[in-house]
């Protein structure tokens, strides 16, 4: 299993994060991979995931922020599950230098049991 931060739309509606690791996937379950570059200093303000998928982080360090002022670091080759396709979403600022070159790996219906959290 892979080290990865999964980002979810809770209960409450508010969009939430954990540690855990995922499974391996079949290839089959991936729609397509799509890969962008963000030169240093960017922020996105609140949003959603488009779509449920994976972004693996090739470059880049940034710090994500949730609603209940939450956050957590993603650094070059960490893996985040992005699953907050609804709710009151997360936002996003860049650290340091670097940019942030990052694969996106749409997935075509997440699957109970694809992420297990750390406890």
């Amino acid at each position: 299993m892979i080290k990865a931060i999964r980002l979810y739309t809770g209960a409450d509606g508010d969009s939430h994060f954990e540690e855990g690791m995922i499974a391996q996937l079949d290839e089959d379950a991936v729609v397509s991979i799509h890969f962008k570059e963000t030169q240093p200093h960017g922020v996105l303000d609140w949003h959603t995931a488009p779509e449920a998928q994976y972004v693996l982080t090739l470059s880049g360090t940034l710090e994500f922020t949730m609603r209940d002022g939450s956050t957590f670091i993603l650094n070059t080759g960490d893996v985040l599950l992005a699953l907050d396709t609804t709710g009151t979403a997360h936002k996003w600022r860049m650290l340091g230098d670097a940019p942030w070159k990052r694969a996106y790996v749409v997935l075509k219906n997440p699957v109970p049991g694809l992420f297990t959290p750390s406890r």
